[in-house]
């Protein structure tokens, strides 16, 4: 059943614009997952780090949550306040996680790629840094005032090791993703024409080398996090994916994170938002 928001009386034109946003919502999360080699996370090849999931589970979550993005559209465009857009978040991770059993897959996606489904429904034009400004201008204060769920992992890394984590990012309008994601997937594509693969192991790289991932925090502590960006910066500065061995290496890399059981599950979302902006705001 398509979800509701609260009060959105939508016209023919809005509804279409929403179910439009949808899917480019959910053409993103596929081009995240069919991304390989990317460290330690799940594709089409394998489950990386991960024992509870596979690339089945992760298109079961994505078609689950997929018409919440609309209903996130319909919000942003009647101009919802946070706890609306709360509201239907938790609806999404209520559907992700029956069609996953109980894992999961897309929390963090739903969160990031969410707020950007309902700025690019409130329709702020195509200008670089047009979804992310207004996602820091109209929801950044609510971010980070909202409920903290105590218990989860990436709540309690950001508690332990004092970073700002996603909340942090989306508040301040996903600089990570305007200043390294999306300059690495447009280099990537200017290096590897007609390898749309390798621009995206190439953001997802520079994203990891970057982030703030309390995923990585939490499945590896410091050393772990340690290594994972200072590895994932070692690939990106001796040539990413302009060396000719790139695929070895990020494949040599896969394996280094899984045998260290490391997940940079935040870089895979924000690889995923970074998809989504490039096909909204055009460079």
């Amino acid at each position: 059943m398509f979800p509701d928001s609260p009060a959105l009386p939508a016209g023919d034109e809005d509804l279409r614009a929403a179910d439009a946003i949808a899917r480019a919502a959910a053409a993103a999360l596929r081009g995240e997952l069919d991304t390989y080699p990317k460290p330690g996370l799940v594709s089409p090849v394998d489950s990386g780090s991960h024992t509870d999931m596979d690339a089945g589970t992760f298109r079961a979550s994505a078609a689950a949550i997929t018409p919440f993005f609309a209903a996130l559209a319909r919000a942003g465009a009647a101009g919802a306040a946070m706890p609306a857009l709360r509201r239907i978040g938790l609806d999404a991770e209520t559907a992700m996680r029956a069609a996953t059993g109980g894992v999961n897959t897309h929390r963090g996606a739903i969160f990031g790629l969410g707020l950007l489904c309902a700025a690019a429904g409130a329709r702020p034009g195509a200008g670089p840094g047009a979804l992310g400004r207004l996602v820091r201008e109209r929801y950044g204060a609510a971010i980070l005032d909202g409920p903290v769920l105590l218990h989860a992992p990436g709540a309690r890394a950001r508690r332990r090791h004092g970073v700002g984590g996603a909340p942090a990012e989306a508040a301040a309008g996903f600089p990570t993703l305007y200043r390294v994601g999306l300059p690495a997937l447009r280099r990537g594509r200017r290096w590897r024409p007609g390898d749309p693969q390798a621009a995206r192991v190439e953001a997802c790289l520079a994203l990891i080398a970057h982030l703030e991932d309390t995923c990585l925090l939490h499945r590896g502590g410091p050393e772990g996090y340690a290594f994972a960006r200072t590895e994932a910066a070692r690939f990106i500065a001796e040539g990413g994916v302009a060396q000719p061995d790139w695929r070895e290496r990020a494949t040599h890399l896969h394996r280094a994170f899984v045998a260290r059981n490391l997940s940079p599950g935040g870089g895979a979302d924000l690889l995923t938002m970074t998809l989504f902006v490039d096909g909204f705001e055009a460079p």
